[in-house]
């Protein structure tokens, strides 16, 4: 079995990381770099970038709505035609960053409230589909297992890369529990770490209500900006290689 390790970094606020990227790298095999919109800037975008290529980690663009003031964690309600121009706007500011640091996306992965929003809003999954495929035909998409936007992603000839998150809670539905609500964000190193080995090895995870949920997975998520994100990742890996699980990027 193998599984790709990813996690959001290059979260940037006002110049100021939100993240231990630097430390993050070296543990991680996929780095969705936020492209200016939620977080980030022209420099964090070449300096996550240069780590990427530093650690051989896959570059993915984590595109996001226009909301810095809220860390890209509002629904917003944006036209469609609008979305697709920010997304491109998004990606060909991470595109120039990549290529200044010798590398290139790999994959787009959408943030935060957008994210979410395209689990089950079909007019804004195929918005962001429908960017992607403009932006470069046949870049995977990563996103929630039977998802909106795993059907967009197959209408548009979009690899789709399905993604578990190890420090977030799901509920009965299978879509993520809002941040607000207690118990979506998980801590505990050891906790964790067991809970992504059963996600691999067995397919399942528990929602907030015990509800058995069934997964398939490309790639395990760790929030940069949780706290304890570094020790975190340390024990994913070391729980996944202990458990016979090669951590390699899916693409």
């Amino acid at each position: 079995m193998r599984v790709d390790l990813n996690c959001d970094l290059g979260e940037t606020v006002d110049g100021r990381p939100t993240a231990d990227d630097a430390a993050l790298f070296p543990l991680i095999t996929s780095a969705s770099i936020a492209c200016g919109f939620h977080a980030g800037d022209a420099d964090s975008m070449i300096a996550s970038c240069l780590l990427a290529v530093e650690h051989d980690v896959r570059v993915g663009a984590h595109i996001s709505y226009r909301d810095r003031a809220h860390f890209g964690r509002a629904d917003l309600e944006v036209l469609p035609a609008v979305l697709i121009d920010e997304i491109l706007e998004q990606l060909s500011a991470l595109a120039e960053a990549a290529e200044k640091a010798g590398t290139s996306i790999r994959y787009v992965k959408p943030h935060g409230a957008l994210y979410n929003r395209i689990v089950h809003d079909n007019r804004k999954a195929d918005a962001v589909a429908t960017a992607v495929a403009q932006f470069s035909p046949g870049m995977p998409l990563m996103g929630l297992s039977g998802s909106r936007v795993e059907e967009a992603a197959s209408a548009h000839g979009l690899p789709f890369l399905r993604e578990a998150f190890v420090d977030r809670a799901y509920q009965h539905n299978g879509s993520l529990a809002p941040r607000k609500w207690p118990g979506a964000v998980l801590h505990g190193e050891d906790e964790i770490a067991a809970r992504a080995v059963t996600m691999v090895t067995e397919g399942t995870v528990r929602a907030l209500d015990g509800t058995l949920l069934s997964l398939e997975v490309d790639s395990l998520c760790v929030h940069g900006d949780t706290p304890d994100a570094v020790a975190m990742a340390q024990a994913v890996r070391g729980a996944l290689a202990a458990a016979g699980v090669e951590v390699r990027a899916a693409v």
